[in-house]
């Protein structure tokens, strides 16, 4: 009895989810409500998915958060039936991580054709203010199919990597709607619905779909797709339009296809993705520096040192009031930069550059904040 229900709760869903997953999964919800018997790993390899439960790894400054499967607000039976995920859990694992010091990255682990609506516009939100506290990069891996739902999530991130492998987009919503009236007619069978309230049937698989009905349903779907676009608009820092036209138009991309449209800012494998990542501090880790710790750190080429040497300077809380940063940049210019995604921040104009041999902090024009810079045997002149 309760696959009924949880078929009458897959029609009844506005879905993010590729349609060849979808078929599988209402497939699989006919067998066993027929009264089919499958195991949990049997009805997770029919639906190609044989991952392990979700699970938290952490290790040298990344967190890797894995998202598997069938992404649900709350899963219950659907994880069961799927392999999949909860936003719930997914949201709870972001919280954890993001209270860590010891974790500067975060790494969306995806592997995922998409999911439910519901909860998955909440966990965007939750990932983008994330990423907007400026604390932790976070980055979303297609390792190897982000989807619908899932690519709905990972566009919140700071940046997004696919496998050369990999599969991306998908960008669209969708429901299901069954009607049995033909085949129960075939059957003999007549179904008669007893009701109060004008909408209490509408839209059940009894009867034919009214044009009233899949007007209400269609208005509904496209109001969840209108959310879905707007969050990947925001993400990405595109405009709306862009993600309608650019980004697919409901089709999953392969890597180099999903680059050249700009759903996805470079292509990598995970181990390129994590030695890439690794070493990577957390702002309250680096703040715990001393400016010698931090000054060894610059030599070595990391600009976190760079920016938190510049923060100490233009609070006045540096030691040395001539501390030299690394890239000729305001804070704020820096700041704004980072909440960018890649494929969309401006070049560092000619004028910003870096070298070994520090010089004072200079004004670079009146009323404009004050720049600092580092300057050594370069062609230009020190100023």
């Amino acid at each position: 009895m309760k696959y009924q229900h949880i078929a009458r709760y897959v029609r009844d869903t506005p879905w993010a989810i590729t349609p060849e997953k979808m078929h599988e999964l209402l497939n699989v919800l006919a067998f066993r409500a027929a009264g089919g018997e499958l195991s949990a790993e049997e009805i997770r390899a029919r639906l190609g998915d044989e991952s392990a439960p979700p699970a938290l790894r952490r290790g040298t400054g990344v967190a890797v958060l894995p998202i598997r499967g069938v992404i649900a607000h709350r899963m219950g039976t659907m994880e069961e039936s799927s392999g999949g995920t909860s936003t719930e859990r997914i949201g709870a694992m972001l919280r954890q991580v993001m209270a860590d010091e010891s974790v500067g990255t975060v790494l969306l682990d995806v592997d995922s054709p998409g999911g439910t609506v519901p909860g998955v516009q909440e966990l965007a939100a939750q990932i983008f203010a994330a990423r907007e506290t400026g604390t932790k990069r976070i980055v979303a891996l297609a390792n190897a199919l982000m989807c619908s739902a899932a690519y709905w999530i990972a566009s919140q991130a700071d940046e997004i990597v696919s496998t050369p492998s990999g599969q991306v987009g998908s960008i669209g919503v969708y429901t299901v709607h069954e009607d049995l009236s033909q085949m129960l007619e075939n059957e003999g069978v007549k179904v008669t619905l007893i009701s109060a309230g004008k909408y209490k049937v509408a839209g059940n698989p009894f009867e034919p779909l009214s044009d009233e009905e899949k007007a209400v349903i269609q208005a509904r779907v496209d109001d969840r797709y209108d959310a879905f676009v707007k969050d990947v608009a925001r993400g990405r820092g595109v405009s709306v339009s862009a993600v309608k036209s650019g980004y697919g138009e409901g089709r999953a991309l392969p890597a180099k296809e999903a680059k050249a449209a700009g759903l996805i800012d470079r292509i990598a494998t995970m181990d390129e993705t994590i030695s890439r990542l690794v070493g990577r501090k957390s702002t309250s880790g680096m703040r715990a520096l001393s400016e010698v710790e931090l000054y060894a750190a610059i030599a070595d080429g990391d600009e976190q040192a760079a920016q938190e040497l510049e923060r100490r300077v233009l609070e006045g809380t540096s030691t040395n009031p001539n501390a030299p940063v690394g890239i000729l940049q305001s804070s704020e210019d820096r700041a704004r930069r980072r909440r960018q995604p890649p494929h969309t921040r401006a070049k560092i104009p000619s004028t910003d550059f870096r070298c070994s041999r520090p010089c004072p902090p200079r004004n670079d024009s009146p009323g404009r904040r004050q720049f600092l810079v580092v300057t050594s045997s370069c062609r230009r002149r020190c100023p």
